[in-house]
C-alpha cells in the first residue's frame, strides 16, 4: 500500500502539504485532482525518490518496482519494439545474466536463469511488447523502425509504451491522454482497467477519470483527501462537504460575532473581567473553520456573432496536404450557420488538416474555398500560441486588439479567464501551456465569431475551464466545429459528426460510443487472415511507395530536425542545471544560517529555471507538430 504519515513537502519556501495523513490501498486506481501548482506533480516526484519528504513519510513496499513515463526520448538507433521492451527491466536483466552465463558456459547458472525468464512469461514479452505498440497506433511494419527515425509525438507514445510494458506494482501516469487522438485514448481506458497494479494519475479528462478510477485523490488546501468512486461520485461527494463546511463555517462565525460582541462590551468592567477572559481564552483555542470555495475561477461567454450568413463556408472539390501529396482527395462541403460538428478519425487521417483548410491557414492544392462575405472565423489550436507575444502583457494583447476600448473593460474581461490583478500585466513567456491557452481563446472569444474551428481546445486546461469552455459553447449561436479527445466536452457540444479518412469527410451515423463499436468491428477485420493472392505484390508496391516518400521528406526536415536538436541541447543543460538547484534546496546544508542567501537565490533561479524549460519545452512540442505536418501524409505510426 502507499501511505503518506504527517506528510509535509515544499518546494523552495512553498510549503504545498502540511502534515497531511494518506493510505492507497494496492490495486486501487486512483485520480490525482487539485489546482495547477497545487503540488500533484511534486507528489509524484516524491513516490519516484526524486524528492525528499520535509516532515512526515511517504511509504512504499519495499520491493514495489514503480514506472512512469519519461518525459524526453534520446534519439536512439534500437527498434520500437527494443525500445519498448527495454521498460521490463526484470526481463533485461535476465536477459544479461543469461548472456554472461552462456560466456561462461555456465551450465547450473544458465538452467536457473531459463527457469527465472518461464517464471516471468518471457517468451511472450515481444508479442506484449507489438500489441502495446498497436494500441497505440503504431502500424506493424513501424515496430522495427530506429526510435530516431520517429517525430516527436510518436516518441512520446514509445515511453508510454515502455512505461505500460514494465511489470509494475504502481504505475505513475501524468496527463496520459495529452497529445492522444480518441481513439489511441480508448486503448489505454481499456488497458488500465485491467491493470493489475496499484495506479495513480493526474488528468483533467473527466470521462478518462470516471471509466477507470476507482478513488479520487484531492489535492486541496495542503491537504490529501482519499473519495472512494469514480471523477463524478468525487464531485457528488465534494459538492455535499462544501456544503456541510460552509454551514459549519457559517455557525461558527455567529458564535465568534458572539463571543467578540461580549468581550468588547465587557472586558472593562470588573464585575465581567474574568467572564471575557474565559471567552477570549475559549476564542484563542477556536479551531478555525475555513469558508467553502464552490465558484470557478472563470466566468466568460460568447456574445452573439454580429451576422449569420447561410453558408458560412463552402469546399469545392478541393485536395489539400503537404509535400504536394493529398492528405483530402477532391473533398466538397459546406459549413451552415449554427452546425455543431465534431470530427472523427484516426491520427493522421486528415482533422487538423481541414480544420486549416477551413480556416484559411492551409491553401488548396486543387480546388476552391468559397466564403461567406460577413465571415469572421476563430480558430483555435496549439500553433496558435506562438503568435503570442512573449514580452507582451495579457492585458497588452487585449489593448491591440481592442485600441477603442477601456482599460477597466478589458480587465473585466480577463478577469473572466482568470487573468485577475497583476496576473493580466505580466509577461507572456513565462505562462504556462495552460495560461497560454486561456489567453488564446480569451483573444478568440472578443472578436465574436460567427464561426468557431478548435483543434484540441482543451490541451493543457486544467477540469474547471474545460467545463467553463463546455458551458460557453453550448450557448454559442454560430457554427462550431471541433477536434478533441475530450469526450465530455464533445458530447456536450456538438450534435453531428464527420468522419475523417481515406481523403474524405463524410457524416457519420451515430454516437461516441456507437464510434467506439464500428472502430473495434474494422481493427477486429484488420486482424482477421487475408486471402487475396495479390496481397503481396500489393504490399511491396506500397512499400516502395512508401521508401520514395520518406526520401523527399528527410530532405524538408533536415533544417526543422536541425533546430530541434539545438533546442533538445538547450532543455539538456537547463534541466540539469534544475536538477542541481533541487538537490541543494532538498538538502540540510541549505537551511544551515550561513546559506539563507544562497537558499534565496537556488529558489529564485529554480523558478525562473522551471518558467524557462516549460517554455523551450513548448517550443519543442510545436517543432515536433510542424515535423508531424510534414509527414502527415505519410503513415509515420
Amino acid at each position: 500500500m502507499i501511505q503518506f504519515k504527517n506528510l509535509t513537502l515544499r518546494r523552495g519556501v512553498k510549503e504545498l502539504i502540511l502534515n497531511a495523513t494518506l493510505t492507497l490501498n494496492p490495486g486501487s486506481k486512483a485520480g490525482l485532482t487539485g489546482a495547477n501548482g497545487a503540488g500533484k506533480s511534486s507528489l509524484f516526484a516524491l513516490l519516484m525518490g526524486q524528492l525528499h519528504a520535509d516532515q512526515g513519510e511517504a511509504l512504499l513496499p519495499p520491493h514495489w518496482v514503480v514506472a512512469h513515463v519519461a518525459q524526453e526520448t534520446p534519439a536512439l538507433a534500437v527498434s520500437a519494439i527494443d525500445y519498448v521492451l527495454d521498460g521490463d527491466r526484470e526481463l533485461r536483466e535476465l536477459e544479461a545474466r543469461l548472456a554472461e552465463a552462456e560466456r561462461d558456459n555456465d551450465g547450473v547458472a544458465i538452467g536457473h536463469l531459463h527457469a527465472e525468464l518461464a517464471r516471468i512469461d518471457a517468451w511472450s514479452a515481444r508479442s506484449r511488447a507489438a500489441r502495446l505498440l498497436s494500441g497505440l497506433g503504431f502500424a506493424n511494419d513501424a515496430i522495427e523502425r530506429e526510435v530516431a527515425s520517429f517525430s516527436g509525438g510518436w516518441r512520446m507514445r514509445l515511453n508510454l509504451a515502455q512505461a505500460l510494458m514494465c511489470r509494475s506494482d504502481l504505475l505513475l501516469l501524468d496527463e496520459p491522454t495529452n497529445h492522444l487522438d480518441l481513439e489511441t485514448v480508448l486503448w489505454l481506458e481499456d488497458w488500465l482497467k485491467g491493470y493489475p497494479g496499484t495506479l495513480l494519475m493526474i488528468s483533467h479528462d473527466r470521462d478518462f477519470l470516471d471509466s477507470v478510477c476507482s478513488h479520487i485523490v484531492e489535492l486541496a488546501n495542503q491537504t490529501l483527501t482519499l473519495y472512494t468512486g469514480n471523477y463524478s461520485q468525487f464531485e457528488t461527494l465534494r459538492a455535499e462537504k462544501l456544503a456541510r463546511q460552509q454551514g459549519d463555517f457559517e455557525r461558527q462565525q455567529r458564535q465568534i460575532a458572539h463571543l467578540e460582541s461580549f468581550i468588547t462590551r465587557f472586558k472593562a468592567k470588573a464585575t465581567k473581567a474574568r467572564q471575557a477572559q474565559s471567552r477570549i481564552k475559549a476564542l484563542e483555542k477556536l479551531e478555525r473553520i475555513a469558508p467553502a470555495h464552490v465558484h470557478s475561477p472563470f466566468d466568460f461567454h460568447f456574445e452573439t456573432p454580429e451576422s449569420l450568413p447561410n453558408p458560412l463556408l463552402r469546399l469545392d472539390a478541393i485536395s489539400a496536404g503537404y509535400g504536394g501529396k493529398p492528405v483530402l482527395d477532391n473533398l466538397s462541403l459546406s459549413i451552415e450557420s449554427g452546425s455543431r460538428i465534431g470530427l472523427l478519425g484516426v491520427n493522421g487521417a486528415g482533422k487538423s488538416t481541414l480544420v486549416k483548410l477551413l480556416a484559411g491557414e492551409l491553401a488548396p492544392l486543387r480546388g476552391e474555398r468559397i466564403e461567406a462575405q460577413m465571415l469572421k472565423v476563430g480558430y483555435f489550436s496549439q500553433h496558435q500560441l506562438e503568435t503570442l507575444r512573449e514580452d507582451d502583457t495579457p492585458l497588452g494583447h487585449m489593448q491591440r486588439l481592442a485600441p477603442d476600448a477601456r482599460e477597466q473593460v478589458l480587465r473585466t474581461f480577463l478577469g473572466g479567464f482568470n487573468f485577475h490583478g497583476d496576473a493580466a500585466l505580466g509577461p507572456v513567456g513565462p505562462m504556462s501551456g495552460g495560461e497560454k491557452a486561456r489567453l488564446a481563446l480569451a483573444l478568440i472569444v472578443w472578436t465574436r465569431p460567427n464561426l468557431l474551428l478548435l483543434d484540441e481546445p482543451t490541451n493543457h486546461l486544467d477540469l474547471e475551464m474545460r467545463h467553463a469552455l463546455t458551458l460557453a459553447l453550448q450557448d454559442f449561436a454560430g457554427a462550431l466545429l471541433v477536434v478533441s479527445h475530450d469526450r465530455s466536452l464533445l458530447e456536450a457540444t456538438t450534435d453531428t459528426f464527420w468522419l475523417v479518412g481515406d481523403g474524405a469527410a463524410k457524416p457519420f451515423d451515430g454516437d461516441l460510443e456507437d464510434y467506439r463499436q464500428w472502430r473495434l468491428a474494422r481493427q477486429a477485420e484488420a486482424l482477421r487472415p487475408s486471402s487475396d493472392d495479390t496481397a503481396a505484390p500489393n504490399r511491396k508496391e506500397q512499400k516502395r511507395q512508401e521508401a520514395e516518400l520518406r526520401q523527399r521528406m528527410s530532405q524538408q526536415k533536415k533544417p526543422l530536425l536541425a533546430r530541434l536538436a539545438k533546442l533538445e541541447k538547450s532543455i539538456e543543460l537547463l534541466t540539469t542545471e534544475k536538477a542541481g538547484l533541487e538537490a541543494f534546496m532538498a538538502s540540510e546544508e541549505a537551511y544551515a544560517d550561513d546559506n539563507r542567501a544562497r537558499l534565496a537565490d537556488s529558489a529564485k533561479r529554480q523558478g525562473e529555471a522551471s518558467a524557462e524549460l516549460e517554455r523551450l519545452e513548448e517550443e519543442w512540442l510545436a517543432l515536433q507538430e510542424e515535423i508531424e505536418a510534414l509527414e502527415n501524409g505519410y503513415p509515420q505510426q
